[in-house]
């Protein structure tokens, strides 16, 4: 046979023969004295033991493991290895087709800073519904990235933390006014006495879980810089003071 005629009596194409070849997989017949390679039935049967094992989803050194004589594995054992894998990643499909039904079946629908938790998604709910502040927009934003970055025990505990002190009597009023101040402060200057009366009213808004452990308002952290740098510059000095007094009450 040649290649040709090969590739087509066991269902792969020429230039996966010639792959197979490449990878050591399949031996290659000397060529005859016309130039052409000629291949035999043995040559059939080991391509088809490749493609029937490329096809239950073995990559190319598990195949050569199998039709190694010395692989130290025999078919069995790498089918197995096989399987456990091909259910580790059924467990993680099931459990990111959970996530998403619950962020499609989501009451309300997602949040524009969407996909994140319920939880969050929630208080962004209620957010959008007492104030357009465009310092409240930006502030779901940080929040959508501090639930990813902390990740989700972490992210989960900022979440409740920041719903129950939304959630008490006065907390959205509270809220409110404090993004009015720092909506306020977008053109004024760091040293504008309103920035002292808006850090504080951040403050009278945000629980202590807000915060880690250690937390240092002026360590000089890559994050905290770019997180400073996000708002204008009165704005800034509000939220780092708010963070410094927060820090502060243990």
């Amino acid at each position: 046979m040649r290649i040709g005629e090969l590739a087509a009596a066991v269902g792969v194409t020429t230039r996966a023969v010639r792959h197979y070849h490449h990878q050591g997989l399949l031996p290659e017949p000397e060529r005859r004295a016309n130039g052409y390679r000629e291949y035999t039935l043995r040559h059939a049967v080991v391509l088809a033991r490749i493609r029937r094992l490329t096809e239950l989803g073995l990559g190319l050194a598990e195949v050569r493991d199998v039709l190694a004589e010395d692989a130290g594995k025999d078919l069995v054992e790498v089918l197995g290895e096989l399987d456990a894998d091909l259910a580790r990643q059924e467990a993680a499909v099931r459990e990111r087709r959970a996530r998403l039904r619950a962020l499609l079946d989501m009451e309300g629908g997602l949040p524009a800073e969407g996909p994140v938790s319920p939880g969050l998604a929630a208080l962004f709910r209620d957010m959008a519904r007492v104030t357009d502040s465009p310092m409240a927009a930006k502030d779901r934003e940080l929040l959508a990235l501090i639930e990813t970055a902390a990740g989700e025990e972490a992210g989960e505990a900022v979440t409740a933390a920041l719903g129950d002190a939304f959630a008490v009597p006065g907390g959205q009023e509270r809220a409110v006014a404090a993004y009015a101040l720092l909506d306020g402060l977008a053109d004024a200057d760091p040293t504008d006495p309103r920035v002292d009366e808006a850090a504080r009213a951040l403050v009278d808004c945000l629980p202590r879980e807000v915060l880690p452990e250690g937390f240092a308002v002026d360590s000089g952290d890559s994050f905290l810089r770019a997180f400073y740098a996000d708002f204008p510059a009165a704005q800034a000095e509000a939220v780092r003071r708010a963070l410094a007094m927060i820090a502060e009450r243990e």
